[in-house]
């Protein structure tokens, strides 16, 4: 009988003594779609112990043409569990666990990322991988980032306190459009999706248009008066709002938004002397029509609906909208922000209201309708993915781990993959953490809290002043929530659970002496009952805090960037080889761009994972849509 070869033979011969860490190793995988199918399959066949993967997207039939793990019958199932079964067959010694949640999850805490030796990110959105970001930093623990767009890929080793983080570089900010235009004379089916996104969405269910990044407010000659009467519409939306949940609340808005707003802008003439006027819609007229359309129709996903069953969908979604929004406020703790819903492109109820919504504005212009799966492309900035990028991506995210577990970041490289004539792999050196960045050049400690007992004077007073030597000039915040200031005290006296201070949760303490300032301090919650006799909140070791640095210098060139580093897309380099040069590339390649914020979604499930390409989308002024 012929001796069987191990499995993992030349894997050992290539990797020696690292093989056998690998076979011990924990490691987490962020997002299951595009570079994750690819990445997981490395992991399983080099033989990593136990892989633990997240992913909250659902199998799409988009996604078949790259996700090679997923099949026709896999459509609708959960990313991470369907990964699962179809990598374990490959190498059936190896343990993984899948969640189909959330990473943004409250299960999924600092204490849960300690237990991993290294987490790699296969996300497709920013707020994800600024989470994660994040949550890896406070852990302590190694971070391999990946993305794709197109042709191009990168790599990024992100460890605290050696490497530069994954907010260290600014991003570019998003294409915006004027107010106006989205407000009065959209010509575009990108300005209705947009319209109904961050306006429409905005203002009934999440935060302020006034936030939105693609939304230009600046109050130019153009724009200053549709500025003005936007800020009069949005206080009329906000009395609309007050009735959510009401049966009076479908027909409000509709009146409001494809009526009353349209007959408005109809009737200033002169705006329509050399363009076709807006229709406005019938409530009863469209509801009489929509008798026939049951709630299969948003599962047409392929298919551009009519304006009855654009109807449809529009008042069903906002009945499931109304009833999440309303469920969210009745479980909202004391002291915590209003909660709101955001929107994601992989959230149905969302993505189903913002479809509806852009498609009736644009029957109202006379703008050609589109499918959900159309919308759901441009509202989420979703572009075509590449295969074989992803799998070199993917590969190239193992090799930098080796490096990583062998303790020879020295080693490690940001690498770029581009399809140019020069060369398809570019490298640079790790930059050292960005002293300015708000993410990591801040500290990152533990607080032990007997919630029940302890108050927030004791971390005021006790903690911050006592042991930690801050004066009377800082603040202390839970993420937008102000929790005290010297003018905003009115809360020391309330404890932790009072103001739901709960296990898991970020408290911020900002200095904001005028000499000699610390560095922001983010604490971690961790809730543990104490004894009597004992302080009910504690630090557990030493905890040392930097001062901020002094503020960069300009240069004199206009050139320079907020890490240091001089910006090569103004500089080119003259032998075409250095770090520079490489660095132009990646950013003449239009990787990182910052994407346009979602809004749609419940607060808790935002930052969804699991699709491959990294998010880039460029409109241009003369109608076309042009994929970066």
């Amino acid at each position: 009988m012929a001796n069987v070869i191990p499995r993992d033979k030349y894997t050992k011969q290539s990797l020696g003594d690292l093989h056998g860490r690998i076979k011990e190793a924990r490691v987490l995988m962020v997002g299951a779609g595009g570079i994750g199918c690819e990445l997981l399959k490395n992991l399983v066949l080099t033989g990593f112990g136990e892989i633990h993967i997240v992913d909250l997207d659902t199998i799409d039939l988009s996604n078949l043409n790259r996700q090679f793990l997923f099949r026709n019958e896999h459509i609708k199932q959960s990313k991470a569990k369907v990964a699962k079964e179809s990598a374990g067959r490959f190498n059936p010694k190896v343990k993984i666990e899948a969640y189909h949640d959330n990473i943004k999850d409250p299960q999924f805490n600092v204490a849960w990322f300690q237990t991993f030796e290294i987490v790699f990110n296969a996300l497709d959105n920013l707020d994800a991988r600024r989470h994660v970001n994040k949550m890896c930093l406070a852990a302590n623990v190694p971070l391999i980032e990946s993305g794709t767009t197109g042709f191009n890929g990168q790599v990024q080793v992100i460890k605290k306190g050696e490497t530069e983080c994954y907010d260290c570089t600014p991003k570019d900010p998003p294409k915006s459009f004027p107010v106006c235009t989205i407000r009065s004379t959209p010509s575009q089916p990108i300005h209705c999706i947009v319209w109904g996104k961050s306006y429409l969405f905005a203002e009934i269910f999440g935060a302020t248009e006034d936030e939105a990044p693609e939304v230009d407010h600046s109050e130019d000659s153009e724009n200053a008066k549709e500025v003005a009467n936007l800020r009069k519409e949005a206080q009329a939306l906000m009395r609309i709002r007050d009735s959510i949940g009401s049966d009076d609340f479908p027909r409000l808005l509709f009146n409001k938004v494809f009526k009353e707003d349209i007959e408005r802008l109809r009737s200033m003439e002169d705006m329509w002397k050399t363009k076709r006027p807006p229709t406005a819609l019938d409530y009863d007229a469209l509801l009489e029509e929509s008798l026939g359309c049951g709630p299969g129709v948003a599962q047409q996903d392929q298919v551009v609906w009519t304006t009855a069953e654009n109807f449809a969908v529009f008042v069903d979604s906002l009945r499931r909208l109304s009833s999440r929004l309303e469920e969210l406020r009745a479980s909202a703790e004391v002291g915590n922000a209003a909660p709101i819903l955001t929107f994601d492109k992989d959230d149905v109820d969302t993505l189903d209201f913002v479809t509806a919504s852009a498609n009736l504005r644009s029957h109202i212009f006379g703008i050609e309708t589109r499918s959900k799966f159309d919308i759901k492309q441009m509202a989420g900035n979703i572009i075509p993915a590449i295969a074989t990028t992803n799998a070199m991506t993917a590969g190239l995210c193992v090799l930098q781990a080796f490096k990583v577990m062998r303790n020879q970041l020295n080693k490690a490289k940001m690498t770029f993959l581009t399809r140019s004539n020069e060369r398809v792999l570019s490298t640079e050196s790790l930059q050292k953490p960005n002293p300015h960045c708000a993410t990591c050049g801040v500290a990152y400690a533990t607080l032990i809290v007997d919630t029940k007992r302890a108050k927030l004077s004791d971390l005021v007073e006790d903690v911050l002043q006592g042991q930690l030597g801050y004066g009377e000039d800082f603040s202390v915040k839970r993420d937008a929530d102000l929790l005290y200031d010297v003018d905003e005290d009115v809360h020391l006296d309330k404890t932790f659970e009072a103001l739901g201070l709960k296990a898991d949760t970020f408290i911020t303490v900002f200095d904001e002496a005028d000499q000699d300032a610390k560095v922001d301090v983010i604490f971690s919650v961790i809730e543990r009952e104490a004894t009597d006799d004992a302080p009910p909140l504690s630090l557990p070791g030493e905890v040392v805090i930097a001062k901020k640095p002094e503020k960069p210098v300009a240069q004199t060139n206009g050139h320079a960037l907020p890490n240091g580093r001089i910006d090569a897309t103004m500089h080119p380099s003259t032998t075409g080889t250095t770090n520079g040069a490489t660095k132009r590339k990646a950013d003449e390649a239009g990787l990182e761009v910052d994407v346009i914020r979602k809004k749609g979604k419940v607060m808790e499930k935002m930052g969804a994972n699991g699709v491959s390409a990294d998010d880039a989308l460029v409109i241009e002024d003369d109608g076309a849509i042009v994929l970066d």
